[in-house]
């Protein structure tokens, strides 16, 4: 995971050994060789994902001789990240140095892993209904004990649930009877995006209201809201309420498309989220960014 473009772009490789010399780990190694079952523990991964999409920006802006591909592009521009991915969208956005965003998402991921020892819970995509009834049946498999919310409305017909055993349990029966095509529990054992979260919430605020965050150079839309943050105040709100609110990713994806935008460009080791956007808008023009290749393709679209 990023070691191509390490070894193409210095400053891609530079981000790279920032974040070992500030963590004092071989986060570089972990990422290019794994072990993956360690690199994918909730404590290691978060940094990883950070450091990798930056360092695919900082690829990016070489090729285009240093400009931003953020605010050098022309027409409208937003930038969203999906959970973690907000992290890496108010870098992109010039709110938070990467250095300060790496030291929280590596306190996030050990207060989340914290809580999800403490409060073990679980987590569940849903093929078929829409959010509004997902929700109504969590809510009502937590009105009879237990917790089960939407976590993440990703396009229309996949929604993610998470909460404790008792009320996932419920809700994914309900789920099932009520004629959803898929209900399958994901392979985590930290409920993310549920209340079961608010320990690690409220531990990691004091970290957030710390650090050095300023207003964005281009609306960042937030993942709670799916409004744009504007101001420093709502950016430490939305990082801080994420952890136990729902990612609405669709409606995101809709306010950008109501407010024009036209190109999505994902910026990561995997395509997900373009496929997730060919769900919410076929019509979109869609472009992921994970290689030097890639890389190259999208600096010579932007000059």
């Amino acid at each position: 995971m990023g070691k191509e473009v390490a070894a193409a772009y210095p400053a891609a490789r530079a981000v790279f050994e920032e974040a070992d010399d500030l963590l004092g780990v071989a986060l570089s190694r972990l990422c290019f060789e794994g072990p993956e079952d360690e690199l994918t523990d909730t404590f290691n991964v978060q940094p990883a994902l950070l450091t990798v999409c930056v360092a695919l920006l900082r690829a990016i802006d070489a090729e285009l001789g240093n400009s931003s591909a953020t605010t050098g592009a022309e027409g409208t521009v937003y930038v969203a990240g999906h959970s973690l991915g907000e992290y890496t969208a108010l870098v992109a956005a010039g709110s938070l140095p990467f250095t300060d965003g790496l030291r929280l998402v590596r306190e996030r991921g050990r207060l989340m892993k914290e809580a999800g020892a403490t409060n073990p819970g679980m987590m569940a995509a849903v093929l078929g209904p829409e959010e509004a009834e997902v929700a109504a049946l969590c809510a009502q498999a937590t009105q009879r004990g237990g917790i089960a919310v939407v976590a993440n409305d990703n396009c229309p017909g996949q929604v993610v649930i998470s909460g404790d055993k008792v009320g996932m349990a419920a809700a994914m029966d309900a789920l099932t009877a009520a004629g959803a095509r898929k209900v399958v529990p994901l392979a985590v054992s930290v409920a993310s995006h549920s209340p079961l979260m608010q320990p690690a919430a409220e531990a990691l605020r004091q970290a957030i209201d710390a650090a050095p965050i300023a207003p964005p150079q281009v609306p960042v839309i937030g993942n709670t809201t799916a409004q744009p943050l504007t101001t420093v105040d709502a950016i430490r709100k939305e990082l801080t309420n994420q952890l136990t609110g729902s990612v609405r990713w669709t409606t995101s994806m809709q306010y950008a498309l109501a407010a024009g935008v036209t190109r999505f460009i994902e910026i990561g080791p995997d395509d997900v989220l373009s496929k997730l956007m060919r769900r919410i808008e076929r019509s979109a023009e869609r472009q992921n960014v994970s290689d030097v290749a890639t890389v190259k393709s999208l600096a010579e679209s932007l000059r």
